[in-house]
């Protein structure tokens, strides 16, 4: 991907460094990409679903905690390089939603991206990075260590820096969510009825890949592309599938458990969103 060196965003958080934890549940946040093969062992070793614990669903919202708000950290010259790049994409992204949030009916508001390392305290409550990157609707926050992308490449077997930008979309794409009101009308008919969680879970997560194609999209219109960067943004979708996870975690595959959707479903939506470029094509409720 041709992206800007040295960019630094506004709306980046360095929060890294020790001791960021704090008490609280999980309240509204989304469960991370990385966090899935977490929870989908843990679920094997206890023999029940701890998936609805951390999907959003089904919980009383943390009292909201604010995040670090340290002073902008340095760090090794790849380290530095990573945070510029993440400041990049999230403008990117952002301007992305400011230019067509209006045709949804209401403008954007933007989120801001707390980078940390360990743990965090956020509006949703206390993280730790093995949760990996999500999006907490209390406080309008996304939140990545980035060391998460190490991960990415090694256990979920999807390198490249649009595998990376692919994650950073998708956790906007719930804020855009959040902005539109579609989370909370999931969350009210999650409530209505609770053997629905699963399945708007699942449709929630495959309209913020679509989300994140719809931005992929734009950036192929700027020529921002290079060769190879649709095949990791579909890597990276793929590798999160919920098929996938529950496979390395010695788990048959149990559709009726999935809370994110199969490997082949998220690439598809995100092929969607890359194709269309159209936000209103991502109605993953419809159906």
């Amino acid at each position: 991907m041709r992206w800007q060196e040295g960019h630094r965003s506004p709306d980046v958080i360095d929060a890294r460094g020790p001791g960021g934890g704090g008490g609280g549940g999980f309240g509204g946040m989304r469960l991370g990409i990385g966090g899935l093969v977490v929870v989908g062992i843990l679920s094997v070793v206890f023999r029940t679903n701890l998936f609805p614990l951390f999907s959003g669903g089904g919980t009383t919202p943390a009292r909201q905690a604010p995040a670090a708000q340290g002073p902008q950290r340095t760090g090794n010259a790849e380290e530095d390089r990573q945070v510029h790049f993440v400041s990049f994409v999230l403008d990117d992204v952002q301007a992305n939603w400011t230019r067509i949030m209006p045709s949804l009916g209401r403008p954007y508001e933007r989120a801001r991206l707390v980078i940390f390392t360990e743990a965090i305290r956020t509006g949703c409550g206390a993280a730790d990075s093995a949760i990996g990157p999500f999006y907490c609707p209390a406080d309008q926050r996304v939140y990545i260590d980035l060391g998460f992308f190490r991960e990415l490449r090694a256990r979920f077997g999807a390198p490249g820096d649009f595998a990376q930008a692919y994650v950073l979309a998708h956790e906007v794409g719930h804020h855009a969510q959040h902005l539109l009101g579609i989370e909370a009308r999931a969350r009210a008919a999650q409530s209505r009825d609770p053997a629905r969680e699963n399945d708007l879970s699942v449709r929630m997560e495959l309209q913020a890949d679509c989300f994140a194609g719809v931005w992929a999209h734009s950036t192929q219109q700027r020529n921002l592309l290079e060769a190879g960067d649709l095949e990791e943004g579909l890597a990276a979708a793929a590798a999160v599938g919920d098929d996938r996870i529950q496979r390395s975690a010695g788990q048959r595959v149990r559709p009726e458990s999935w809370t994110h959707g199969s490997a082949a479903q998220r690439a598809s939506w995100f092929r969607r969103g890359w194709t269309s470029g159209d936000p209103n094509q991502c109605d993953t409720f419809g159906g």
